[in-house]
């Protein structure tokens, strides 16, 4: 009981405001056999490296069909993007998409849209919650605002800051070679957040070069409530 009183008091005084404005989180669904990602990737690579942007690179797994598997398509990036698709009311998924702090998407080969999303998104004044790793076992999430008093997601994503180099050796994109930045390698929902003060425990990390990035959003696919990276 002690501990958890002062876990509750650690929480309560996570000092507001103090640290700096969370980065726009933007979200690219490519895969290695899509014949028309490419130009998508090199932006997605431009913009990881852009002050108040963190851009990520999702693998999806439903053109492996065409005779490609792609070596980091997971079906849980599926699920995410499919969960866009619904909320953003899409007809269907499709590749590549961008999705700028879950609130908004254009094609991604449309790099001056995506680069016009981003900047508005960047100027947009937001109210995140205080977030905080403790070490790399655990993130703990301060007070904050869910609108309509309802709930948000909590997800730990995995991601491989490394420029990656894959040789395509069969489908459309067959004798090529795609290169990807930011590609993520684990995403895991570790719980509900609902405006008060919580800690969640993060899973040990399968590789040392990954980095950790935990982000708070509003279910099926809703708009970025919180996000914090981690010191690894």
């Amino acid at each position: 009981m002690r501990i958890a009183a002062l876990l509750g008091l650690i929480l309560i005084a996570l000092p507001l405001g103090a640290a700096a404005k969370p980065p726009v989180l933007v979200e690219l669904f490519t895969a290695q056999g899509c014949g028309n990602c490419r130009e998508a990737e090199a932006h997605l690579a431009r913009l990881a490296d852009r002050p108040g942007v963190l851009a990520l690179t999702f693998s999806v797994d439903y053109w492996d069909y065409l005779g490609w598997t792609d070596t980091f398509a997971r079906p849980e990036h599926t699920g995410r993007q499919k969960a866009y698709v619904t909320r953003l009311k899409l007809r269907e998924p499709y590749t590549p998409q961008v999705v700028v702090d879950g609130r908004q998407e254009t094609q991604g080969q449309k790099t001056a849209e995506v680069d016009r999303l981003v900047r508005t998104a960047v100027g947009q004044a937001r109210n995140y919650p205080d977030m905080r790793f403790v070490g790399s076992t655990r993130v703990d999430v301060g007070s904050g605002r869910v609108a309509g008093g309802g709930s948000a997601d909590v997800w730990m994503i995995r991601y491989d800051p490394r420029e990656v180099e894959v040789s395509i050796k069969a489908g459309d994109n067959r004798g090529e070679t795609v290169v990807q930045r930011n590609v993520v390698r684990q995403i895991v929902r570790l719980g509900v957040w609902r405006g008060a003060p919580k800690a969640y425990r993060l899973p040990s990390a399968s590789d040392e070069g990954f980095k950790t990035l935990v982000v708070v959003q509003t279910p099926r696919g809703g708009r970025v409530l919180g996000l914090a990276q981690g010191p690894h």
